[in-house]
């Protein structure tokens, strides 16, 4: 169970059982690993994105990135991975699909914010 102790004494004292709390940290787990899964795909699925990402050498509001892959790996609630591209890549420490086709990075060092990424600039707009 990923719950720290504080939460599952929060749980129990709202009047979840262990086995509540066990299904509820199951279901967190099954959740993170198929939007892992999810965000994969939409990289997969694309040759190019682009994003909201502030980069000092891109002329556009919306730069373009060409996509070698994301590799994500989850334990628990927590997702991380390397996100690369043609030049250059980026640490992942994690992420979620959004509901306009596009999805939203939690990028480390280097960048220490969240992106969005899209398959095209007029969703990012």
């Amino acid at each position: 169970m990923h719950f720290d102790q504080r939460t599952q004494q929060a749980l129990r004292d709202v009047g979840l059982e262990t086995d509540d709390l066990r299904a509820a940290s199951e279901a967190v787990v099954e959740a993170v690993a198929a939007d892992a899964a999810a965000l994969e795909e939409f990289f997969d699925e694309r040759d190019t994105v682009y994003s909201d990402m502030d980069m000092a050498h891109s002329s556009s509001e919306y730069p373009e990135h060409t996509v070698e892959y994301l590799d994500l790996t989850t334990h628990a609630d927590e997702m991380r991975g390397w996100l690369r591209f043609d030049t250059w890549g980026v640490y992942v420490e994690d992420g979620r699909v959004l509901p306009d086709e596009s999805v939203e990075l939690t990028l480390g060092p280097t960048i220490n914010g969240r992106v969005r990424f899209a398959p095209d600039r007029e969703t990012l707009r």
